[in-house]
């Protein structure tokens, strides 16, 4: 994963314009939205710039923002320093969490970058820090079948809506030349179909079912909601869920 984080360390252009910043991370945070309760204690792990956080945070208790990048990081605190109930961290410090510290888990747009043995090493600390009942959501699941072309129509689509259709083709255009295009042509983005995701899923101790519509503008993409389950609700704390009933 580390190519990928210098990538988003970087002064990337995959967001074409301001304009398509402030939208992509609007819908985001609205479509989050729908799955917080009051009160709850929140993470959104790998949050990147996440402009409108302070949407999601409205109703819950706290709302952790964490992210690798360092450069985004620092541009997060600065953002949202006079917000009580947004904290922002580092991966490591998350790690460093005690167990149940968190009602809901959110991950978007993060999985297809890393290794299936990673992501493996991500649920199982999910696992860990979600309360006894508590919910994870997987965002943006890449399948086999979607290709770059058709994440570019995604695009011009949702540019089309939102007023930026003339950025967003000067954008793909220029992406043909960037580090992006070379990053995904020599790693490749790790996709799962939905099948492969509700058991990998299931093999970290939840139970999960794909969402209607997935997170965000890319309607190709996946998401899942999860559920924790706990080692009297038949999970053996093996990577596996029991058998038993």
């Amino acid at each position: 994963m580390g190519d990928w984080i210098a990538f988003w360390n970087s002064k990337h252009t995959i967001y074409v314009n301001a304009r398509h910043l402030d939208v992509h991370y609007r819908r985001v945070a609205q479509d989050i939205l729908v799955h917080v309760g009051a009160g709850a204690r929140i993470l959104d792990c790998g949050c990147g710039e996440a402009l409108h956080a302070d949407l999601i945070a409205a109703p819950a208790a706290q709302l952790t923002l964490c992210e690798t990048a360092s450069s985004l990081r620092a541009e997060l605190s600065r953002r949202f320093s006079g917000n009580p109930r947004i904290l922002v961290c580092s991966t490591e410090d998350v790690a460093k969490l005690p167990d149940g510290s968190f009602d809901l888990v959110i991950m978007h747009s993060v999985a297809q970058y890393l290794t299936p043995e990673e992501l493996d090493g991500v649920l199982a600390l999910f696992h860990r820090l979600l309360a006894p009942d508590g919910v994870l959501i997987l965002g943006d699941i890449v399948p086999p079948n979607v290709s770059a072309a058709t994440d570019a129509l995604a695009l011009l689509r949702f540019a089309l809506t939102n007023g930026f259709l003339g950025a967003a083709v000067v954008g793909l255009a220029r992406t043909l030349a960037s580090d992006y295009r070379r990053l995904r042509s020599q790693l490749g983005l790790t996709c799962y179909s939905e099948t492969e995701t509700v058991e990998k899923l299931s093999r970290a101790g939840f139970s999960a079912h794909r969402q209607p519509v997935n997170i965000g503008h890319d309607t190709a993409r996946m998401t899942f909601l999860a559920k924790r389950v706990s080692s009297e609700n038949g999970w053996d704390g093996t990577n596996r869920v029991s058998t038993n009933n």
